[in-house]
């Protein structure tokens, strides 16, 4: 079985995805986060992700209430949690120290959309890729739990850069939105990918290994044809550019 996506298409205005957001303790920029925010079916923050809600909605918070707010709440502002509990945001508190922030809240968004019965394509991730790379890498693990929480594709994205998990089969990736920068990745973090085929790069592999200490596939790019395929035997991460 194919599996078909546009990763960035919930950058699209006019994008056809429906999505819930989710937002973390890490600057993001300003314009995805209004066209991402708008489309949202729902949206959450995890921990100190209030904070930066807070202050990149300075002058007009009221009009960006998140849905939950979940976390320890050893990172959100004391007057960024009292002033979205006097709004009646749901503020739930998650003690468990063997995962992170984003990974329960996660499994809160996965029961959310359950209990509502919500018609979405995937959950987007805003922040979690900058700072400190212990806290990088932490997010990269949490799109490992994530298959075991929701079934639903769940991508990252700051900046100019966009992760994504893909699991073990065939993945055709639709890169013609214009929104593409020109670099992209193949990373086999968390294992080594004995057989990976792809079409639709400048520098395609067929069965090749990817390995750290053998081949990562990094610094790639597209050729013309706008479509990506990917075939691996193991979980490997898609990582590319946002045009700026």
């Amino acid at each position: 079985m194919e599996h078909a996506f546009t990763p960035l298409d919930c950058l699209l205005p006019a994008g056809n995805l429906k999505f819930c957001l989710l937002i973390l303790n890490q600057p993001f920029n300003k314009g995805h986060f209004h066209c991402l925010w708008s489309k949202a079916t729902l949206r959450a923050c995890a921990d100190g992700g209030a904070n930066r809600l807070y202050h990149v909605t300075e002058g007009s918070q009221d009009s960006f209430l998140p849905d939950y707010i979940s976390g320890d709440f050893d990172s959100i502002q004391p007057e960024v949690k009292e002033y979205y509990m006097v709004k009646g945001c749901e503020l739930i508190e998650t003690m468990d120290q063997d995962l992170t922030d984003f990974t329960k809240c996660l499994q809160i968004l996965q029961k959310k959309i359950e209990k509502k019965n919500l018609q979405i394509d995937l959950i987007v991730t805003l922040g979690g890729l900058g700072g400190r790379f212990d806290q990088t890498m932490a997010s990269v693990e949490t799109l490992f739990h994530a298959t075991n929480i929701t079934p639903f594709p769940v991508i990252v994205i700051q900046e100019c850069s966009l992760i994504y998990l893909l699991q073990p089969g065939r993945h055709k990736l639709r890169v013609d939105t214009g929104l593409e920068g020109t670099w992209c990745g193949l990373i086999p973090i968390g294992n080594s990918c004995e057989s990976v085929t792809t079409t639709g790069l400048r520098w395609n592999l067929t069965n090749q290994v990817l390995k750290f200490g053998t081949l990562v596939s990094t610094s790639n790019t597209y050729d013309d044809s706008g479509t990506v395929t990917i075939e691996t035997d193991k979980p490997l991460l898609w990582t590319m550019a946002i045009r700026r």
